[in-house]
């Protein structure tokens, strides 16, 4: 299954081989993963291991992470995408959106642009009437970017594995 979605300035993708070392450049940074899981950093065996996996998700779900690069430069600068939050059985059945994008590319928009067209894609295409987003609690910059794509929190809660504190957010569409 090929999709792309285009934005003015990403182009959203599937993964391939040559995006492992971009990728795994972006998981070593800990500045980056300091909100992810435990904040682990990840390698370069793990972000293939986790690409792999994402590309899975996509062939038996129809629904995954998209590779986002910049369409101009042609550079992979992170991911924006769909996924199940199975770490989180509070909120099953749910379609997560979530992104992750180097460092130098924060606080442009990308994210926020690329999710957009990520939830478009979840509404339209994929008929989702319900999709969730989860962050750590102090992660003010992507709850910005829920409270842009009109969620609204729904509750607080705590990472099962790791006893962070998190906050769910919502979107669902009106039946």
């Amino acid at each position: 299954m090929t999709i792309t979605l285009n934005t003015p300035r990403l182009t959203l993708r599937r993964w391939r081989e040559d995006d492992i070392e971009a990728m795994a450049a972006i998981n070593s940074d800990p500045e980056v993963m300091r909100w992810i899981g435990d904040g682990s950093v990840r390698d370069r065996a793990q972000t293939a291991a986790g690409i792999a996996a994402w590309e899975e998700e996509w062939e038996e779900r129809g629904i995954g992470l998209f590779a986002a690069e910049l369409r101009e430069e042609k550079q992979l600068v992170g991911f924006v995408g769909l996924m199940v939050p199975a770490y989180l059985p509070e909120v099953m059945p749910a379609v997560e959106i979530g992104w992750r994008l180097g460092r130098s590319y924060w606080g442009r928009g990308l994210a926020t642009e690329g999710a957009r067209a990520v939830l478009d894609f979840a509404l339209r295409e994929r008929d989702l009437a319900r999709v969730v987003s989860v962050h750590h609690t102090g992660n003010t910059a992507s709850e910005r970017i829920m409270l842009k794509l009109g969620m609204r929190r729904e509750r607080e809660t705590v990472h099962p594995e790791f006893g962070i504190p998190l906050r769910v957010y919502v979107l669902e569409t009106q039946s």
